[in-house]
């Protein structure tokens, strides 16, 4: 149990960072991944499917609302170990999924990112010149023009990136290689915040001993975000990835590349991430499609 209760608490620790949930629901996610893991005699964390699968199949009594908040619980917990290198595989498929359809992420527009930037911009031209600032500059260059999820990024060693080569291989989830595009605007801000790093550090983004941590990350993005104009509520590492990966889906990027660079196994996942404006679509689909010039050409007749 002692292993599980640790891990549930890193675990609640990071969801208050990354999502400013309430207090109420903090507690209620507490409750149930202590109960799920009591019923699992201390082994949530290394449970199998099966075992969730008879877990959830005790649930069979309880509200639909009830189920669906157990099982968003867990869900989000096993992706969280599987994120942090706990285990190789996420058994949350196994759990039930009684709510609504999964909702759509929260979206940065084009003009939030600019704000984004142009704070960093603001920031970068004070004087005396804080080292921080470049830091800042690299971190937000990474995430939005790389697609990196929060633990690729702070976990980067210090040499991963090279002025001369436009990619890097990442190792992410289930022990999956991927290329992951680095732009130029993305390799001038490591150059410059590498500069600021010491040499003997092991990590690109060190903080004392270790790397940047998660909930570091998260707030540090969310004070940029205030700093821009931006509700920070709707700022995160992660808005930053899906936005990456949304607006290059605006700009005409195919969704199988966009599968491949944001690592996802399943596109019915990287369908969900990045979603485009339905009025895009439509515009698309009369602009390109070949019935839309040929509709365009037959006269209107009253009916």
């Amino acid at each position: 149990m002692s292993a599980d209760r640790d891990l549930i608490e890193r675990f609640l620790e990071m969801l208050r960072a990354e999502t400013g949930a309430a207090a109420n629901t903090i507690a209620a996610y507490g409750t149930d991944l202590r109960l799920a893991s009591e019923a699992l005699g201390g082994d949530l964390a290394g449970a199998g499917r099966a075992e969730i699968e008879r877990l959830a199949g005790g649930w069979g009594e309880l509200a639909r609302a009830t189920v669906a908040r157990k099982s968003s619980a867990l869900r989000r917990f096993f992706a969280f170990l599987a994120e942090e290198g706990h285990r190789a595989d996420d058994p949350g498929a196994a759990l039930p999924r009684p709510g609504a359809a999964r909702r759509l992420p929260k979206i940065l527009s084009t003009g939030d990112v600019d704000a984004m930037f142009a704070a960093i911009a603001e920031r970068q031209a004070r004087v005396p010149p804080d080292p921080l600032d470049l830091r800042l500059a690299a971190l937000i260059e990474l995430l939005y023009g790389s697609g990196l999820r929060a633990t690729e990024l702070v976990s980067l060693p210090r040499n991963a990136i090279h002025p001369d080569r436009p990619f890097l291989i990442l190792k992410g989830k289930g022990g999956r290689e991927r290329l992951v595009p680095i732009s130029d605007r993305a390799r001038a801000a490591v150059a410059l915040w590498r500069g600021q790093v010491p040499p003997d550090s092991p990590w690109l983004f060190p903080s004392g001993k270790k790397h940047l941590t998660r909930v570091r990350l998260y707030q540090i993005v969310r004070a940029l975000a205030a700093m821009a104009g931006i509700p920070p509520e709707r700022a995160s590492p992660h808005v930053l990835r899906h936005a990456f990966a949304t607006h290059l889906l605006e700009g005409g990027a195919d969704l199988r590349a966009l599968q491949a660079m944001l690592g996802h196994a399943d596109i019915a996942t990287t369908e969900i991430y990045t979603h485009v404006d339905s009025r895009r679509l439509v515009e698309l689909v009369n602009a390109r499609h070949p019935l839309g010039e040929a509709l365009a050409q037959v006269p209107h007749r009253n009916r």
